[in-house]
């Protein structure tokens, strides 16, 4: 064949494949700035958008992992509302947590679950020594779920408690996200944790080759530990020692916090560990409800979200919380990128004179995220928001205060991502000492922060403004 043929041909296939894939964009039942977005970026940039889209446009579990999550929908539901109709409360909390429990009964079949001796840990010490001394306790199983799994530090102190405990004969089960942790599954501290009996489950497999099948970025972004499935954890911390942890990357120490409790909730957490055990092996592994779990008077509801079950619950209860909104809303986010949908709910909120605290950290370690984050400060500054700079380490607590009654605390950027992909979880808190807690907590990270002034942010350099209007265009798929 002539070079002019091979041309001829190489470019009447470059246009068969960009027309086939813009139709594909349009086709496909999205969010109109993700849509948009991705249009964009082919059109602009052909064979960079068009690989992109094949690895990332569309969401897709594989043929497997769906097959499962479907066949687990009925039982998964039928057990959490057992859990929920053993111990069926009255609706807790006032007109802010209505909203939750409809959402969450109308798409899980559950809106709240019991609770005793909740506790809201915020150093590196206070949780290592909490989870150090439950796993020490631990009788019959352990289980922990986190995207990042970094040795070192008191890491290495965990890994050899799960290893003590597994050598008593503790039930060890580990789910590692493996795009987050890729350094620990070829480490000595996991082959040692292996070889003493612990199983380990790298969840969501990075491998070039099955791009074609399953979206390579939807990550395992949970944090959760179960102790005899008595006593949870959870909330923004992964398992990693801020003493070790990306140390020399100039933001400084990573800021977390974990909730711990105990009660019908904590078997609720397990039920969410088992969803994703069986969605990656195909083993149930569903803990049952016990009398030895107990019955406590205060209650919080579990909100799973991600492909297959809740793959849009927590946007919603984001929504419908900002709407319900009567005097403030305070959200301390590492990523602040949000959806059309709750960028708009926040500037009606703002406009019906809702006072408005978003806290985000000062030195971020996304750069593509920070200039995201840029575009939308100017609107909601000049609606009189106000945004807050953390300047005490990379805030990554992530949580949302409504009206002081209702609380949602967990592994949730405020961001599309965790939004509308990820696997994440979080927690409601409807009682006024837990709102309490963690109104005081953020009232904490204010007094460390600076004041974004629109004055001054008006008169930043025009390319800076450019840099973030083409980050807008693009922050639907970041």
């Amino acid at each position: 064949m002539s070079e002019s043929a091979l041309l001829t041909v190489g470019t009447g296939f470059y246009w068969l494949l960009l027309v086939l894939v813009t139709v594909r964009i349009l086709t496909k039942r999205r969010h109109v700035a993700g849509t948009m977005s991705w249009l964009l970026l082919v059109l602009l940039l052909p064979a960079v958008g068009i690989l992109l889209y094949f690895l990332l446009g569309e969401l897709s579990l594989g043929k497997k992992r769906e097959q499962r999550a479907r066949e687990m929908v009925k039982p998964y539901l039928s057990s959490l509302s057992y859990l929920h109709d053993r111990v069926a409360p009255p609706k807790p909390g006032g007109e802010q947590a209505l909203a939750i429990h409809q959402v969450l009964a109308k798409r899980l079949g559950v809106s709240a679950l019991s609770y005793q001796h909740i506790q809201l840990l915020h150093t590196p010490k206070s949780i290592f020594d909490a989870w150090l001394q439950d796993i020490a306790s631990a009788q019959t199983s352990i289980r922990m779920e986190f995207y990042i799994w970094f040795p070192g530090q008191r890491v290495d102190a965990i890994a050899e408690a799960l290893i003590a405990a597994c050598t008593r004969g503790v039930s060890v089960e580990l789910i590692i996200d493996h795009a987050g942790s890729r350094a620990f599954f070829r480490s000595a501290q996991c082959k040692a944790m292996q070889a003493a009996g612990i199983e380990i489950v790298p969840a969501l497999p990075v491998k070039l080759w099955r791009f074609a099948f399953r979206r390579l970025d939807l990550r395992i972004h949970r944090k959760l530990i179960v102790i005899d499935d008595q006593v949870a954890y959870t909330g923004s911390m992964n398992m990693a020692d801020p003493e070790c942890f990306n140390k020399d990357a100039g933001f400084g120490q990573w800021i977390d916090i974990m909730l711990r409790f105990q009660g019908t909730a904590a078997l609720g957490i397990s039920k969410v560990f088992a969803w994703d055990w069986e969605v990656e092996t195909g083993e149930r592994r569903l803990p049952q409800y016990t009398e030895q779990v107990g019955v406590a008077n205060e209650w919080l509801s579990i909100v799973p979200s991600g492909p297959g079950i809740g793959d849009d619950v927590i946007e919603q209860i984001v929504l419908s919380s900002i709407h319900r909104s009567n005097k403030k809303i305070v959200i301390c986010t590492p990523y602040f990128v949000p959806s059309e949908a709750v960028f708009e709910s926040l500037c009606q909120a703002a406009k019906r004179d809702v006072q408005i605290d978003i806290i985000v950290p000062k030195h971020n370690n996304s750069w593509l995220v920070k200039w995201a984050s840029y575009s939308y400060y100017q609107d909601l500054l000049q609606l009189g928001a106000c945004i807050h700079n953390f300047d005490g380490g990379l805030l990554h607590t992530k949580a949302i205060l409504i009206d002081d009654e209702l609380a949602l605390v967990g592994s949730v950027n405020l961001d599309i991502r965790s939004l509308q992909l990820n696997f994440e979880l979080s927690v409601a808190l409807f009682s006024q000492h837990s709102c309490e807690m963690i109104g005081a907590l953020l009232e904490s990270y204010l007094e460390d922060s600076e004041p974004v002034r629109l004055s001054q942010w008006i008169q930043r350099p025009r390319r800076a403004k450019v840099l973030e209007r083409v980050m807008y265009f693009l922050s639907p798929i970041l």
